[in-house]
Order: structure tokens, then sequence, then C-alpha cells
């Protein structure tokens, strides 16, 4: 056993030790760090001497459609030559290289180190451009990919977070208004109506001196209430919040095309108060609340006098409101009996004082 433990250790340190050829895929080299080479490839080819020349490269190889070997030529400037003239139009390469091989992520993220790293690039302009379209794609529904190669779902958190990415890139940017206004669409497909809104009123503020920009953020923002309204149960502010900016809209831009839709979704929204006050009124009145029911039956009507609502809502207001009445007696009673109790005797502690809020509600049927 030992002696043929010993031959195996010579024969390693033979092969160890005598100089012979392997091609090795995986190279790194100092400044560069690792770099696959394909057996039987181009090997090195693609590497110079020059920033400019290895740009040019580069350059090259993309036109040939070889993103691979073209990505890897685009670092090498990156990497070797950072501070050179070349290497901001390399970093954008790199990005390129990664959109053309449909890896939308990555490149968005190569973009924005371009944009950061190097804020005088030519082709400033030109990145954002790209990097609005990438997210334009994932609000189209594209997926996000796991690993940057698996697709794995939807996400229109990213996708708002791309465009306020790119609205910060270039604000006042032909791209700029145009971001904020899609991250207001992509919390819209979220269902997020809140912040939908707050990214098109900001919108409609920041650009408030392009009339065309700021008017459609006010509709679209009139219109995510109205969205939201028409989910919500009792919080009918959210409709009277569609009416004022739609109302904003009109007296803002008097002649905007739009302003017949909105004068009719008002109206709709009004019915929608009406509806939302006419079934609290049948809470409060479930609960033997009489007042409070009264209360809201009469806004249903001050909302919309001709909902559908309205007719048996004025039956209602004839019907409880000597209950109403009689409860707000019986209650003013209860109230005066326990102060001149208090005052008569002049011993109840504070700390026994009667919470108003609990205060019991005396039913007006019971004699």
């Amino acid at each position: 056993m030992n002696r043929w433990l010993l031959r195996l250790t010579v024969m390693l340190v033979c092969l160890l030790a005598l100089p012979h050829h392997c091609p090795a895929p995986i190279i790194y080299r100092a400044g560069e760090g690792w770099t696959y080479e394909p057996v039987g490839g181009e090997g090195g080819k693609w590497r110079r001497n020059r920033a400019k020349d290895q740009l040019q490269v580069a350059k090259d190889l993309f036109e040939q459609k070889q993103y691979r070997t073209a990505l890897k030529a685009a670092r090498r400037v990156v990497k070797v030559w950072p501070l050179s003239d070349y290497s901001g139009e390399a970093q954008y390469l790199v990005g390129r290289c990664y959109e053309a091989r449909r890896m939308d992520e990555r490149a968005f993220k190569e973009y924005q180190r371009a944009l950061f790293n190097y804020p005088k690039l030519a082709s400033y302009d030109e990145v954002l451009k790209r990097q609005f379209e990438i997210a334009g794609r994932f609000l189209d529904g594209q997926w996000f990919k796991l690993w940057g190669y698996i697709p794995f779902f939807p996400s229109m958190e990213k996708t708002a977070q791309f465009f306020e990415t790119i609205q910060k890139n270039g604000p006042f940017n032909e791209t700029g208004p145009k971001a904020l206004m899609n991250v207001g669409a992509a919390r819209e497909k979220q269902k997020d109506y809140p912040k939908a809104v707050k990214a098109y009123q900001r919108a409609a503020d920041k650009y408030a001196d392009r009339d065309v920009v700021a008017s459609d953020a006010l509709f679209k923002a009139g219109m995510a209430w109205f969205k939201q309204a028409k989910r919500a149960e009792y919080d009918q502010s959210i409709a009277g919040n569609s009416i004022a900016t739609f109302q904003d809209l009109g007296a803002l831009y008097p002649q905007d095309k739009r302003l017949p839709e909105t004068q009719t979704l008002i109206v709709e929204m009004r019915g929608e108060q009406a509806r939302g006050a006419f079934e609290t009124a049948k809470f409060y009145e479930r609960k033997k609340r009489y007042q409070g029911a009264v209360v809201y039956y009469n806004e249903s009507l001050l909302k919309d006098s001709k909902s559908p609502f309205a007719e048996e809502a004025r039956q209602k207001i004839e019907a409880l409101k000597p209950r109403a009445d009689r409860q707000q007696k019986k209650i003013t009673d209860y109230e005066n009996a326990i102060r001149s109790s208090r005052t008569g005797t002049n011993q109840a502690p504070a700390s026994r004082e009667a919470d108003p809020a609990k205060t019991p509600v005396p039913d007006p049927e019971k004699k």
C-alpha cells in the first residue's frame, strides 16, 4: 500500500514539475480580473494596448453582433483606463451589449453607472432614452429575471423605481416629465392609487410651466382618485378629492378638451358621495343612533338631490326625525340630571366624572 502511495506521489510531482501546454478558458490578468476565453476561440486577439484602439475593437465587435466579446473589450477600457476620454463611451457600450442580449435589468444598471460616473458623457441624452425604453418594456408587463437569466415575475414596484431614477437623472430632459407620469401609471397598475396621485401631483407642480404635462397630470390624478373612490365604502372624502382635482383642471385649463368628460365624472362622484352618505345613515339607523342617521340622510340629499337614494332618504328623514328629537330630549334630560346631582351634593370625585363618549343613548321607543 505504501509503495502505491509513493508511486502516485511521484507521478503527481512529475506532472506538476514538467512544463506542458494546457488551454485555460478562465484567465486572470492583473488590473482586469478574470475573463473567459473559450478553447479554440479568438483568445486575446481582441485585446489592445491603447484605450482608443480597444474601444474601436469593442465597437467593431458590437457591429458584428459578437456581443459577448464586445462586452469584454468595452469592460477592459473601463478597468484598465478608467480616467481616459474613452471610458465613458465604453461604459455606455457595456450597457448596449447587455441590452442587445435582452438582459434589460443589467443594461439599465450599466447605463446608470455610465451616467453617474461620467456626467459629461456626450451620449447622455441617448442613455436616458434607452433607460426610458427599458423601463417602458417593464411597464408593459415584461418580466424581471432571476439572476439576470430566468424570467421570474413582473414588478410594478421596481418599474416605478426605474422611472423615478430616470426622472432624477434628467428632470428637465425630454424624458423627465414622461418618467414621472409613468411612475403614476406603474402605481395605478399596482392599485396603489394614493401613490399614483402623489406622482401625478408632483408632475403637475414640477412642470406647471408645461401646460400639456400639467393638465394631463391633473386629469390623471383626478382619475386615480375616481378609481379609488369606486372601491371605498364609507370614506367619501376620496370622491371629494376627485371632484376638487377635476375642478382645478377646469379652472386652470378652461380650454382642455377633456372638461366635458370631467363634468360627467363629477356628477357620478356626487352620486357616489350621496350613496356613501346613505350607507352611513343606514349604519347609524341599525345602531338606533337616529340623530346621526338623520344627519347623513340629509347629507345624501345635499350631495345629490336626484340620486337613486334621494326619495328614500326623504322618507327616512320624515320617519326618523321624531325619534331623533325624542332621543335628543332624553339625552339632554339625562345629562341635566347628572349635572344637578353633582351640583347639589358636590361629592363626586373628579376621577369618576362620566365620559361623554360613553354616555348611554336611550332608546326613544322604550318608555
